[in-house]
């Protein structure tokens, strides 16, 4: 079974700093392109940082000189370090899985973990 599980998030106050992090487990032979969302009280689930499997990336406008999306594909981790938090960062942030192969060559599109939330305070 492929799990996401992301861990690292919590209350900060404005220009603080998290990392967070994602671990795919499961019988995972490859993983494909990885992000991270989130999602704020009242708004629609949005794009964060994507990182592609050579390790391009892109950001939103708003974020972008702040967040840095890396990972790690030995140990099947992708992280997200956020600095200079603004209380506007505040949602519930989700680590997310184009696709992916298990060891059984079976292709699984579009996983989605449970959601970390963090918040900023003023």
């Amino acid at each position: 079974q492929v799990q996401l599980v992301e861990s690292g998030g919590g209350l900060v106050r404005a220009g603080g700093s998290l990392r967070l992090s994602c671990a795919v487990s499961g019988n995972i032979l490859s993983v494909n392109d990885m992000g991270w969302y989130r999602q704020a009280p009242g708004l629609q689930r949005e794009l964060v940082a994507g990182i592609t499997t050579d390790s391009s990336t892109n950001y939103a406008d708003p974020v972008k000189g702040r967040f840095t999306i890396s990972r790690d594909d030995a140990k099947k981790m992708v992280y997200l370090q956020m600095n200079d938090l603004k209380p506007e960062d505040t949602a519930v942030y989700y680590c997310n899985v184009n696709s992916l192969i298990t060891r059984r060559w079976r292709v699984v599109n579009d996983v989605w973990g449970q959601g970390t939330q963090v918040t900023v305070s003023s």
